[in-house]
């Protein structure tokens, strides 16, 4: 079952999780999974000791990410940056249903033992063109990534590091949430969130090809895998 928390970066939302971690030492599951870090990834910064349950879990990710890094699957968790969660809604858009019984409609005019006019025929053409489309998209599969961007040393602008970073734009790119974590010696790193879609995008060629190059390079000295999990 999916789990779904409100505005981490906000108290009330930090104090949802720590009263859901009170008893819990992941966020999914008996192990530490991808749903970890995702909720790791949204927290702004290192929470508070206020919040002794997010605090201990979040200690516990960070050395694990460092260490060995995460491969569990997780049930799934999202994170919404506004304090109420918006109903679902059951039944199909109001113009779906309108069209369904247009659809329904116009079957009844239809001569089943007719010929096919040359528009019928058409649409025929195009729906099965757009089912065809759907299948090989379905087919193509997702990525959650969590990188790693290391800075040449403490002098380095971190926030300009940062838009150098998120200004590689691909197809089957998207830019997630990001932090900056202490390394040493006043240096951080840029921990960074992104999904890719698997035909479309390679991390190590985006790495080596984009992050690594110029302009870019004049800001990020070196780049890391911390965890690749398929969605």
């Amino acid at each position: 079952m999916a789990v779904t928390f409100y505005n981490l970066k906000s108290e009330s939302g930090l104090k949802k999780l720590n009263e859901y971690l009170l008893t819990r030492s992941y966020i999914t599951g008996y192990q530490a999974s991808k749903d970890d870090i995702t909720v790791y990834s949204a927290l702004p910064s290192v929470p508070s000791v206020e919040f002794v349950n997010v605090a201990r879990w979040y200690k516990h990710i960070d050395a694990l990410l460092r260490i060995s890094g995460v491969s569990g699957e997780g049930s799934g968790v999202t994170v919404e940056s506004s304090l109420v969660a918006e109903e679902a809604v059951a039944t199909p858009p109001a113009a779906d249903t309108k069209a369904t019984e247009a659809e329904d409609d116009d079957d009844d005019d239809v001569d089943l033992f007719g010929e096919e006019t040359e528009e019928e025929k058409k649409a025929a053409a195009e729906r099965a063109a757009a089912v065809k489309a759907s299948s090989k998209k379905k087919e193509s599969g997702k990525s959650s990534v969590l990188l790693d961007v290391k800075p040449w040393d403490d002098e380095t602008d971190m926030k300009k590091l940062e838009e150098a970073v998120r200004s590689v734009k691909l197809e089957g790119l998207f830019w997630g949430a990001s932090k900056l974590v202490p390394v040493g010696y006043g240096i951080k790193k840029l921990q960074i969130m992104l999904t890719i879609v698997d035909d479309l995008v390679s991390v190590d060629n985006m790495v080596e090809d984009y992050l690594t190059v110029e302009p870019i390079n004049e800001y990020v000295q070196s780049c890391d895998i911390v965890a690749f999990n398929k969605i």
